[in-house]
């Protein structure tokens, strides 16, 4: 894989009345671009995208298993190519990153008891705390979740050994009977060094439906896993056992009428995390209140709106992902149709609501009929808490300003021209957001070719991206490639 260079496209964010500018995005670097013509393979394509917490390093996995880790390469010193972060001026320049490692995660595997096959797509990988030296990381596909570490190791190389030039081992007697000085049999001499991967554990048999989240705490010693019905409590030294603390499964499976879509501890309170539900609202709950948490501590869910409801109304509601702000006061949620922010001090409803295509509303049929309606976009937040993204069709991903009183938004294509097609201009705020204090923004009716939806492909579609951790750089998937957006 192969980073691509600079070009100075820039995509400059409509704005009015900001507390600060808005950003001019650019392309940075592409990793795994296809060539025209190429057809990209199921198995390339990527499927979870994760920084670690100082950002200096970057995680992929992909439907073939396989994780893929690049490390930020400008913060690398030329005397010895340490990192020393406290001297490193990161401001000079945006991050560029360089391929690092890559390792086979997962198999695939078959459930002999259940006669179910179990892919080896990687739904999720989160980072862990660094230890000597060590990258530590948990990546899970539907049914195991392994726990990996990466450290980089020395190569050694015997380059001296006590032997004559005709090949005959030396034995420190010369013909003429006088002894040879003696030398050290072997000498071994380190040279550059490569990362290894070992999987430290493996954390099997706990979950009878499909993972699609886990989750580090804060502690650092335990994290969660969640599938459609529970989420379980485990300690990362210990992968026999985990504690079962949300189960939403009724006495009766004909009764059920939500299911956990994702789940996030608190990045700061090790006792309190969030999950998300099919019917579009978010629990907050405390691991101190009891040892299962069937009580929440709030609620957050949009307000019944006015109106008739339709056939799609709940299948659009559903949230695909949630993620909280660094500081932990805001929470960002994405369903099928918006990106919404909460306040967890104000469970009476968003406190922005941002439409992310709502020009595809006349198009649920057909959404429906190809099964897009049921794409599970994710969202992210920008490190100091003012901006989020989110992926839409046609590898397609919105920014929006999430600060009081900002209306920034930028809408970017996932390739070396994020302009290359028109985009719409967004509307102003709605008349709720305003009154919030907070943008709602909205875009014009109007699709990517500036009149209709039809333009949209559906088959290429952004649903997995993340952002830099301290800087404003974005990066996304699109089918196997990997892009990278600063600003």
């Amino acid at each position: 894989m192969n980073g691509g260079d600079d070009e100075d496209v820039v995509v400059v964010a409509a704005s009015s009345g900001d507390q600060s500018p808005p950003l001019q995005w650019r392309f940075s670097q592409v990793f795994g671009e296809r060539s025209a013509g190429e057809e990209v393979q199921p198995v390339d394509m990527i499927s979870a995208i994760e920084f670690d917490h100082s950002g200096d390093h970057l995680a992929t996995g992909d439907r073939g298993g396989r994780v893929v880790l690049f490390e930020r390469s400008d913060a690398k010193h030329s005397s010895g190519g340490r990192r020393d972060l406290e001297e490193t001026d990161y401001s000079v320049r945006h991050p560029e990153f360089c391929y690092k490692t890559e390792f086979q995660s997962h198999d695939p595997a078959f459930d002999y008891l259940k006669s179910l096959e179990i892919e080896e797509k990687i739904n999720k990988i989160r980072w862990c705390q660094t230890a000597n030296g060590a990258l530590f990381l948990l990546s899970t596909n539907d049914k195991t979740i392994k726990y990996w570490k990466v450290q980089d190791k020395k190569i050694k190389k015997i380059c001296d050994i006590n032997a004559d030039p005709s090949g005959a081992v030396g034995n420190g007697i010369v013909a003429n009977g006088v002894p040879e000085a003696l030398r050290l049999p072997v000498v071994v001499t380190s040279h550059e060094s490569s990362p290894v991967a070992k999987c430290r554990r493996v954390y099997p048999h706990a979950h009878d439906y499909h993972i699609n989240s886990i989750s580090i705490n804060s502690d650092g010693e335990t994290f969660i896993s969640a599938d459609d019905l529970r989420i379980n409590l485990w300690n990362l030294e210990i992968s026999n056992q985990s504690f079962n603390i949300v189960d939403v499964k009724p006495e009766k499976m004909e009764d059920l009428s939500e299911v956990i879509t994702a789940a996030e501890f608190h990045p700061t309170h090790c006792n309190m995390l969030a999950y998300s539900s099919s019917k579009g609202s978010i629990r907050l709950i405390d691991l101190r209140q009891s040892a299962l948490c069937d009580s929440h501590s709030k609620l957050f869910e949009e307000p019944d709106a006015a109106g008739s409801k339709s056939f799609f109304t709940e299948i659009i509601a559903s949230v695909s992902d949630i993620k909280f702000a660094k500081e932990g006061r805001y929470l960002l949620s994405r369903d099928y149709m918006t990106l919404k922010l909460w306040d967890i001090n104000m469970d009476s409803g968003p406190v922005s609501t941002f439409q992310v295509h709502e020009y595809l509303k006349p198009k649920l049929c057909d959404l429906y009929e190809n099964d897009s309606i049921f794409d599970k976009f994710e969202c992210c937040i920008s490190g100091n808490g003012l901006r989020a993204a989110t992926g839409s069709y046609s590898n397609l991903f919105r920014v929006f300003g999430v600060s009081p009183g900002s209306t920034e938004t930028a809408t970017l294509e996932a390739s070396r021209n994020p302009m290359r097609r028109h985009v719409p201009v967004p509307s102003r705020p709605s008349k709720l957001g305003s009154i919030l204090g907070r943008a709602g923004g909205s875009e014009s009716t109007a699709g990517v070719d500036g009149n209709s939806s039809n333009a949209l492909d559906y088959t290429t579609k952004l649903l997995h991206l993340a952002w830099h951790p301290n800087e404003n750089l974005i990066a996304c998937a699109a089918g196997n490639s990997l892009y990278m957006y600063c600003a």
